[in-house]
């Protein structure tokens, strides 16, 4: 059977698209990536993006016309169902079901991480880092013996938390947020997904850079506290 040409239209730093990257890795299939800068997006990205927001999977039919397939978890889905190599959701519909939920209970994580590394605030970042810890205690609740989120088998799941979790290697560079410091089940998932070759393949080598390029950018409250 003849491959689906994908292209995965990204950007350097989102997380969004580090899921997709990671799922195609894990089911090690080919794509081109193209990467766009978001603060200056390109006309031919605008016409194709209805949210104006990346990552994009553009696939190619077998008529030679192109699908646009937009949002994350959309994306992930569509290459579970469609691509062969390892399956990435449980067998089983109710298993399946908690582990489309705690997908979103990831992205619910990004919404309170973005204040975390954006605000110029203090006060405001405490919050934030409180609402991280509060959220990770969840999470820690619901892991088993790893070192992943099902186990021994790499899921989707792990492919949502994986971008999250590799902020704090570089904010845990700058100043030592204790997120972790009580949540040992946590702390290891993030060292065992750190390990992984699709975790560490989505990003360019440069990410740290990129990163705090963006910290600085914001003038972000987390700099602040760098020792």
């Amino acid at each position: 059977m003849t491959r689906q040409a994908l292209t995965l239209v990204s950007h350097l730093l989102c997380p969004y698209v580090q899921r997709a990257a990671i799922a195609l890795n894990e089911k090690d299939v080919p794509f081109e990536r193209i990467v766009i800068d978001l603060a200056n997006k390109p006309q031919w990205f605008l016409d194709i993006s209805p949210l104006g927001k990346v990552p994009l999977l553009k696939v190619q039919r077998p008529d030679g016309s192109e699908a646009v397939l937009f949002e994350s978890n959309v994306i992930c889905e569509y290459l579970e169902e469609t691509q062969p190599g390892a399956r990435l959701h449980p067998e089983d519909p109710l298993t399946r079901a908690e582990h489309r939920a705690w997908m979103e209970f990831g992205s619910a994580i990004l919404a309170d991480l973005w204040g975390y590394e954006t605000t110029q605030d203090a006060a405001v970042f405490e919050q934030k880092r409180l609402a991280l810890i509060a959220k990770f205690e969840r999470v820690e609740a619901v892991l088993g013996e790893g070192p992943y989120f099902a186990g021994r088998s790499f899921s989707l799941v792990d492919a949502v938390f994986a971008p999250v979790l590799r902020y704090f290697e570089v904010f845990d560079a700058i100043s030592d947020s204790h997120l972790f410091d009580a949540l040992p089940k946590v702390d290891a998932w993030r060292k065992a997904l750190a390990a992984r070759p699709s975790v560490r393949n989505a990003v360019v080598p440069e990410y740290p850079q990129h990163l705090m390029e963006f910290l600085k950018r914001h003038q972000a409250h987390l700099l602040t506290l760098a020792a």
